[in-house]
């Protein structure tokens, strides 16, 4: 079963885009872009990630 999980190697800040990438098998740089793009026409991006990274449990591996 695949469980959502904030990267522990693929991290610029927490880890919250490379885990998202791992676990739809994308490369981090298009979600790490798509997340960009997402905060600055909205800025509740920066929210969502925020709450992201509150949420989502550090990969432990």
């Amino acid at each position: 079963m695949k469980r959502l999980y904030r990267s522990s190697t693929d991290q610029m800040i927490a880890g919250v885009c490379g885990g998202i990438a791992e676990y739809f098998g994308v490369d981090s740089t298009v979600i790490r872009v798509a997340w960009v793009i997402f905060s600055l026409m909205g800025g509740s991006g920066i929210l969502a990630y925020i709450i992201a990274a509150i949420l989502m449990p550090k990969d432990i591996a």
